[in-house]
This record gives structure tokens, sequence and C-alpha cells, in this order.
């Protein structure tokens, strides 16, 4: 037993991380302060937080954020995007960064966890490293992407895919992604100088809730990501004729909105037609000139599809494209599409690092599975220039988007654990 005892010593001895590893883990408490800390940067008189991208809000919390690192000297700075990002040096300055991160921006009318979570664990992660005095080979990079719900524009900007066209599209502030990078301390004269290439990272991880049932359903601890959905947006216009709505006869009318009623109905029975997960959506309308008595003439809605597959995607467009034309021809109102520029190609996970994360589970003797992302993150974009990967923890009755989405600290916990370990995991595995 004695000889047994002394061969495990020299081997935790040569292998000191091992040993660290098994010890080391984030601070529950901590983390969920951040993320009531963190809630109170657009508190509303009503308790719930509003913090669109590129509101006043934004700004403090963005600004909190780099409090938070500079206190625990991480080199930070705002890049020409909008983004924060953090640098805590590794022991070899050959290595390519291994960065990890999300967002705090929300949606209007959101929750306190979408992208929350992500960011202020990766904080907490950093904070406990410093706190243990542990090193990494690699430099580890947190990154609290800019305007992510606004169509992931931070994160596009780091992969080089942010169009100048989606300069101009506002948000529900009223500024556009322009105006918003440079309330943000970007730069949109150099936002070119943020893309990066191929090789740059060494690897990219972001921790999320669910945003959906699915593991509070089969009561699993974490979802190991294998792909996030791709995801097309396009602006739906209906041009038919504005007319007195007590004179004109109903056989005679150019109902836009009536038009575009129809179009909602068929987007919903194409999307079921079809085998599969595919979901397709219009989320926003609008109608002018938007009075009782007048028949709408104009009406604007929106449309997004979504699925794994970029063929199903289109192929579902297309049956919509085809039910449009129909409508137009029944009705007599023009039915135009346009594209938006806020739109990700499906992105398959590293299979490497969906390894690297089942094991880091394992470890921490945690229950999971894999699972796909319905949707979309920054992850998605980061994938077309590194190995990435996402972890998942449960939402509360499969809630999100709304003030009463939910993660228990224990969840949060975990899931902040297992990027954690799988973050040390990495940094021994990747050169």
């Amino acid at each position: 037993m004695r000889n047994f005892k002394i061969i495990i010593a020299l081997f935790l001895i040569s292998n000191p991380l091992l040993f660290v590893n098994a010890q080391i883990s984030v601070n529950q408490d901590r983390l969920e302060k951040r993320i009531i800390e963190l809630a109170q940067f657009g508190i509303q008189e009503n308790g719930e937080t509003e913090r669109v991208a590129f509101s006043d809000a934004d700004i403090a919390a963005q600004q909190w954020v780099i409090e938070k690192l500079k206190v625990m000297d991480i080199e930070t700075h705002i890049d020409f995007a909008g983004n924060v990002i953090g640098i805590r040096k590794g022991t070899d300055s050959n290595m390519k960064p291994i960065s990890f991160g999300s967002h705090i921006d929300r949606v209007p009318n959101g929750g306190n966890y979408d992208g929350c979570l992500g960011s202020m664990a990766a904080i907490e992660v950093l904070q406990v490293l410093n706190e243990k005095k542990i090193k990494t080979k690699h430099p580890l990079e947190i990154i609290i992407f800019s305007n992510e719900e606004g169509g992931v524009m931070g994160s596009r900007a780091i992969v080089g895919h942010l169009n100048k066209s989606a300069l101009g599209i506002k948000n529900n502030t009223g500024f556009t992604m322009g105006e918003g990078v440079m309330r943000l301390g970007g730069d949109t004269t150099r936002i070119e100088q943020v893309a990066r290439k191929k090789g740059d990272v060494a690897a990219f991880l972001e921790l999320h809730i669910e945003q959906g049932g699915t593991l509070e359903k089969e009561n699993l601890a974490i979802g190991i990501v294998k792909g996030i959905v791709g995801l097309k947006w396009w602006d739906v216009e209906f041009n038919g004729f504005a007319n007195h709505a007590g004179t004109t006869p109903m056989n005679a009318r150019k109902d836009a909105l009536l038009a575009a009623s129809k179009f909602i109905i068929a987007v919903n029975e194409i999307a079921t037609s079809f085998d599969g997960a595919q979901v397709a959506t219009v989320g926003r309308i609008s109608a002018e000139p938007g009075a009782p008595n007048v028949i709408p003439g104009h009406v604007i809605t929106s449309l997004e599809i979504r699925d794994l597959s970029s063929v199903v995607i289109e192929k579902i467009y297309t049956a919509i494209e085809k039910r449009a034309v129909e409508i137009n021809e029944e009705s007599g109102v023009e039915i135009t599409f346009k594209k938006l520029d806020t739109t990700a190609d499906p992105a398959i996970m590293d299979s490497l690092i969906q390894s690297e994360i089942e094991k880091s589970i394992k470890s921490l003797n945690l229950s999971y599975m894999f699972m796909p992302s319905g949707a979309g993150h920054d992850a998605q974009d980061m994938a077309l220039i590194a190995p990435t990967g996402m972890i998942f923890v449960p939402s509360k009755d499969g809630i999100s988007h709304s003030p009463k989405e939910f993660t228990s600290a224990s969840d949060m916990a975990n899931g902040a654990n297992v990027l954690l370990q799988t973050i040390l995991s990495l940094d021994k595995r990747l050169k």
C-alpha cells in the first residue's frame, strides 16, 4: 500500500495540472452575484431590465465589465467593432489564444441569462485561475461580443463577414450599427482591422443557457452542442392600395394586410410540411397607413428560417416564395423579398472540442447529452476561423428572450466548471 501511495504521489508531482484540475472549481455564489449585478444595468421600475445594444445601459454594462477585468490585471481594450477583448498572458508567447465568452446585450423585454451567463462565467474562470495562481501555456482571451442580438455584429466583424451595408441597419434604440459601434468605443473607419484569419485562435468556447426545455425535460445538467442551425432573414414587402374602408367594396380592394395574413399562414404551413426540425417564423409586422378606416396599402413583415442544413433552408424559402407569387396573383398585392445582411450559415462544432467537453463533464460526474442549437450564437461565426465548442445548461421551463428566463445558480456553476476544465484540458492538448 505504501509503495502504491508513493507511485501516485510521484505521478501527481510529474503531472501537477491533473491534480490542480481535480481541485479547482468556480465560486457559485460569486457567479450568481455577478449575474444579479449585471442585471442592474438597464433596470426598470417594474424590476425588469432593458439593455438593447448601443443603449446607455449597454455602454455602462460594458464599462463595468472592463473594470472587473482590469482589477484582475487582464489586459483589456475595446476593438474597432465595439467588442470587449481581455487577454491573460500564457507562458508560451508562440501559442495562439484559447478564446471564450459571449455577449451582454439583450433583446427588448429579454432576460438576465441569455449571453450574460457565458460572459460572467468567463470572468469567473479568469478570476479562479488568478486566485489559484494557475498559469496556462496559451494566452486566454475573453471576448464580450457587441450587438449579438441585433445580428451577431461583433463576431461577424472578427471573422471578416461584417459587410458595410450592415452598418446602416437600425436596432430598437434608433441607432444604426455604425452609430452603435462608435457609441461603444469602436471605429467604423477601421473595423476591417478587427478581422482575424484561420489559425489566429487556437480554440473558441461559449457557455450558454439552452434557451429551450430539452435538458430540463430529460433532467440533465449539460448539453454538448453538435452544431448550430443556420438562420436567414428577409424583409417581405406587400404593396397594395390604400383606400377608404367604407366606400371600397370588398371585391375591389388590394388589401396589403390581408395578403400579408395569408402569407403568414402559408409560412407556417410550408415549414410544417417538411420532415425535420426546421422552423420558419414571421415575428414582426407593420401596416400603413395604420388607420381603422383606411385599407392598408403597404405592409412589411419579417421572415426567418432556421435549420442545420443550408439546403433545407433554401428549399423552404423557395416554397414560400412560390406561394407568395400565388398570393400576389389572387390579391393583386405585389410581394417582394429583401434578404437582410444579418444571416448565418449552419456551423458544426469541432469534434475534438466536443470530446474534451465530454471528458470534463465526466470528471465532474454530471449528466449530459449531445444536442443541436436551435438559436444562433457568436460561436457560429467563430467556427469559421477556429475549432469551436458550445456548452449548454438548462433553462427553466424552456423560457428565453423573456423576463421569466431563469437558470439556477447550481446549473450555472456546473456549466462554468465544465468551461473551466475544458479550457485547462485544451491548454494541454492544443499546440
